[in-house]
């Protein structure tokens, strides 16, 4: 038998709202080493996450990883803390306040809201809360611009989890992926173009490293559209800032474990380029839509180090769209689109009806 999650109270008349959730990945509560461990094991437990037979995997995870994993990755978190908390979060709740406020400026009248696939605050959490204001119409935004079974398919389990457990469902909608949104390329090539203006034009020996999250390459193999959507999105890009093809290098990062990931390795690159002669690498992730452990410490900190040590002599890693104006309208414009035809503004809850008729009184004519 189904035990169903509480309803709100409900009062006939009341008004409905309209909801869009932003959703990233998640972050640690605390750089500690307790915190982290809670954090993986949520994460790694997933199964969208890590595709091997379950038991075998249990024993791994708890007989190895989350004995081991917890006090380097609480080391690394603690290099990139800040004073109000983890970057992620910080940069996440920022930029739902910033949505909230352009949606409103174009006339939407919606809850705006934010929330983590593992960690807190939840999808679970924060979906009760929508509904618990009356959000009869919920949009889930991740901010993944590239779609993955890993990544927004497990965002869709969740939500579909909470629905399990709920008696009177609101309308629910998700976006898939925005690999090749205009603003969202646009974004990311005026950040590029305003990186070059502050530290010089690429010269004669550059590349622009095009760094995304791994992923198994048994992943790509099984159908999953992720390798091909972040060729896209780096051509568009590379298309957007003119870089001939040996100017720009398109890498993936991150990998975990001895099974063969997507290729090439952005480490490997990073080092092979400094050998090479390579004098300058700038290093963009158009995968990550806010800062993170994975482009603030992995990406800024030991990727330089990999390219330096090698014999490079110039690196820069550029910043993620975080709360950039363009993205931001690019972000509202991508929610907009998805909101299409579900009431987000004052005339939109009247009737068609209604609507003619207040219209017609207002051109003086009888009804």
């Amino acid at each position: 038998m189904t035990r169903y999650l509480p309803e709100p109270a409900h009062q006939h008349g009341t008004r409905t709202e309209t909801a869009v959730l932003l959703i990233n990945l998640g972050t640690p509560e605390t750089p500690t080493v307790p915190a982290v461990r809670r954090y993986l094991r949520e994460f790694l437990s997933d199964s969208r996450v890590v595709e091997i037979p379950r038991l075998l995997w249990w024993l791994i995870l708890n007989g190895i990883i989350l004995n081991v994993r917890p006090r380097r990755s609480a080391e690394k978190y603690a290099a990139i803390w800040t004073a109000d908390g983890s970057p992620l979060k910080v940069h996440v709740e920022r930029q739902a306040k910033l949505l909230d406020g352009f949606l409103g400026q174009a006339g939407h009248r919606l809850v705006v809201d934010y929330a983590m696939r593992y960690g807190e605050p939840s999808i679970k959490e924060k979906l009760s809360k929508l509904k618990s204001k009356g959000c009869t119409r919920i949009l889930l935004l991740p901010l993944y611009p590239q779609y993955s079974a890993s990544t927004t398919a497990s965002v869709a389990d969740e939500a579909c989890r909470w629905l399990l457990k709920t008696r009177n469902h609101p309308e629910m909608r998700y976006v898939r992926d925005f690999s090749a949104h205009p603003g969202y390329i646009a974004a990311l090539a005026t950040s590029v173009r305003e990186h070059w203006a502050r530290h010089g034009p690429p010269g004669d020996s550059y590349r622009l490293i095009i760094s995304f999250h791994g992923l198994p390459r048994y992943t790509l193999d099984k159908g999953d559209p992720y390798h091909c959507e972040c060729l896209k999105t780096a051509r568009l890009l590379a298309e957007s800032l003119d870089l001939r093809q040996e100017r720009y290098q398109i890498c993936f990062q991150s990998r975990f474990g001895r099974t063969e990931w997507l290729q090439p390795y952005t480490t490997a690159t990073l080092h092979a380029l400094g050998q090479s002669g390579v004098q300058r690498v700038d290093v963009i992730c158009p995968g990550f839509t806010a800062d993170c452990l994975e482009t603030l410490e992995e990406i800024a900190i030991e990727g330089k180090s990999t390219f330096i040590i090698a014999g490079g002599q110039d690196y820069r890693y550029i910043p993620c769209l975080n709360e950039r104006d363009d993205w931001i309208h690019a972000l509202a414009d991508i929610a907009a689109r998805h909101l299409h035809g579900w009431p987000t503004q004052e005339t939109d809850d009247r009737s068609a009806f209604e609507q003619s008729a207040l219209r017609a009184k207002a051109l003086g004519a009888k009804f």
